[in-house]
């Protein structure tokens, strides 16, 4: 499994401005990782355009083993007037109800699938629509700030649980939080400001996953720590 660009460039509508420029990096094998950077730095445009909503104006994108790519984002809404319960119910095949009630239970839902999607909060609303796209067929699905509003500590559960019942598939993750993305992503393909003369690098994360760090909580601080200062150093 392997996602790969090759001196992207994408520019503003009916503009000489580019949002990417040259953009060349590569990803391999399935795991959780990220794009990161400031507001602005084309991160949402990247998204698009990794998932097929959008063409580049040049450049390459290659896949290997990655047939269906899928894009979720922040705020993305439900349609109708059914509950949550009846929706998710219909888009959800028998063979995959398992995983839907360890879903529902995981991403701490199952007191609200009574009620319609305009009814919930703005963090349970990303929630439910996360839900929806993991119980689809994908090889690659991109996250696009899809646990804002969404406190820490549930995040960082969720996050946790998705790397472990999915862990064939390749994620990319587009959040502000820098702590998380060290701690819990492989790859992290950091986003700099347009003025800088290298605009992505490449940092390697903790790749947190459950039981996977037999270290010292002083060392894991540590590691963690350098971390973030290197994707800080790279903007």
């Amino acid at each position: 499994m392997e996602l790969t660009c090759k001196n992207l460039q994408i520019y503003y509508p009916q503009s000489n401005t580019s949002v990417i420029e040259n953009l060349s990096f590569s990803m391999k094998n399935p795991g959780f990782n990220a794009a990161f950077g400031p507001s602005g730095v084309g991160k949402t445009t990247f998204a698009r355009v990794i998932s097929g909503l959008q063409a580049p104006s040049s450049g390459e994108i290659e896949t290997r083993n990655i047939d269906r790519i899928l894009y979720t984002y922040n705020l993305e809404r439900i349609p109708g007037w059914s509950t949550i319960k009846m929706h998710i119910d219909r888009v959800t095949d028998s063979i995959r109800e398992p995983l839907k009630q360890i879903l529902i239970e995981k991403f701490a839902m199952k007191e609200v699938m009574h009620l319609r999607f305009s009814q919930l909060s703005m963090g349970q609303q990303n929630r439910i629509n996360l839900i929806r796209y993991l119980l689809q067929d994908f090889d690659l699905l991109v996250m696009d700030e899809s646990l804002a509003n969404v406190d820490e500590k549930l995040r960082s559960e969720i996050i946790l649980t998705v790397k472990e019942l999915f862990p064939d598939k390749m994620f990319i993750y587009i959040s502000h939080h820098l702590m998380e993305v060290s701690r819990f992503c492989n790859e992290i393909l950091v986003f700099a400001n347009p003025s800088d003369r290298q605009r992505y690098t490449m940092v390697k994360g903790l790749d947190y996953k459950k039981g996977n760090i037999n270290k010292p909580e002083t060392t894991i601080k540590q590691l963690l720590d350098t971390t973030m200062l290197e994707i800080m150093n790279a903007f």
